[in-house]
């Protein structure tokens, strides 16, 4: 009877998430600190009026879901898969490179063109997870989706990564899947509308694209 061969991938996997793990772990900490500190700034002390996003035939398609707050909130473990999972230096340095150049590029614009989602008419007091973001996160800085930018522009690097490990494909179509489903909480907890979303994505892309294109290897 043959032996059975256990796949390589998870031990390349383990390899990838300890590799640089000090820099990596100090990395995102202080880029998430600056990012916060840098949104908070532009969501507090906006140019002008903020602009109410109109809404269109799919935010009437979506309904209210405050179930969805969990998978919101995940966002910020699935943007630090991509750099958990690289081993190539110079593929880690250009990521945050340009992770930070989509974010710059979105603060950019809040600052110079405020938007705000129009009110929801929810009594946020029926639902603490959703008052206390609501709370913090205010309804500004819409337009685009920073959350949904960053959240493909993540499952891009993604795709790319699980590719070079050679992981099974199931694990890339569920990556792409969850950043949908990312999207689809943006809208579902009230926090965007379906431009933001539509624009966030775009935006997603095409810094996925340009950043990729600088990186052949990220083992």
């Amino acid at each position: 009877m043959l032996p059975l061969i256990k796949p390589a991938w998870p031990r390349r996997v383990a390899e990838r998430l300890v590799r640089y793990w000090p820099l990596k772990a100090f990395g995102t900490t202080l880029f998430m600190t600056l990012f916060f500190w840098s949104y908070f700034s532009v969501l507090q002390n906006p140019r002008s009026t903020p602009f109410v996003m109109p809404l269109i035939w799919l935010d009437h398609w979506i309904a209210f879901t405050p179930s969805s707050f969990a998978i919101y909130a995940s966002l910020w473990v699935y943007v630090s898969l991509p750099p958990a999972l690289m081993g190539n230096l110079r593929a880690l340095i250009l990521f945050g490179l340009w992770v930070g150049a989509l974010c710059l590029f979105c603060l950019a614009l809040f600052w110079l063109f405020p938007t705000q989602t129009p009110p929801a008419g929810v009594n946020w007091s029926l639902y603490p997870g959703l008052a206390l973001i609501k709370g913090v996160d205010a309804s500004g800085n819409a337009f685009p989706s920073l959350h949904v930018a960053s959240a493909v522009f993540s499952a891009s690097w993604l795709n790319r990564i699980l590719a070079q490990l050679q992981t099974p494909e199931i694990l890339r179509w569920a990556s792409s899947a969850y950043c949908l489903v990312i999207a689809w909480s943006t809208m579902a907890t009230l926090q965007h509308v379906a431009l933001d979303v539509i624009s966030g994505a775009a935006v997603g892309l095409v810094f996925a694209a340009m950043s990729l294109s600088q990186v052949k290897n990220t083992a």
